[in-house]
């Protein structure tokens, strides 16, 4: 019996693990957002930390549209001590409307884990996107750099809307 609980109580956590979708509290996805203007490369300028990209430099993230109408996610990044380029592959889907640009992430189904962009320029050259809490943040461009202004810009919206940008690792992109 205490077995059977016990496995319960796994999938019950596994299974609210990959729920969490929804943007942090008071943080909203852009709206009139265009799939097609933001798919290519973006190149990550700063982020919070996380284990998945601990370490990491020179990262990219590539969106294709697949026949499906989802998102083929490639996350690249190298790792500098161990010489090597590491690759993610994921899948994303939009959880409501694909005009509203609140996506939800899979790089190892059935788990996900959501993907807000919560500002962009509106010529998508930049984006700051947010995970299902305030430990995840990422600011993205199309180039390898962004200009004063802009990354100012971004910095306070996210410190507005109470991310920690002080802790925001800012990604060798040379």
């Amino acid at each position: 019996m205490k077995l059977w609980r016990n496995i319960y109580l796994l999938i019950s956590s596994l299974l609210s693990l990959s729920c969490s979708v929804s943007p942090p509290q008071g943080v909203q996805a852009v709206e009139n957002f265009s799939l097609d203007r933001y798919l290519g490369t973006w190149y990550e300028i700063a982020r919070l930390d996380n284990r998945f990209e601990r370490g990491l430099e020179h990262i990219t993230a590539t969106y294709v549209r697949n026949p499906d109408g989802s998102v083929k996610v490639i996350n690249q990044g190298f790792s500098a001590t161990q010489q090597q380029w590491r690759r993610s592959i994921g899948k994303a889907k939009f959880i409501d409307s694909p005009n509203r640009a609140a996506l939800k992430v899979s790089f190892f189904w059935p788990f996900y884990g959501g993907y807000h962009v919560i500002a962009l320029d509106p010529e998508y050259r930049y984006a700051l996107v947010a995970g299902p809490s305030r430990n995840y943040l990422w600011l993205l461009s199309r180039t390898t750099k962004l200009e004063n202004e802009e990354t100012t810009s971004l910095l306070k919206i996210a410190r507005e809307l109470n991310f920690p940008v002080d802790k925001l690792i800012w990604v060798n992109q040379g």
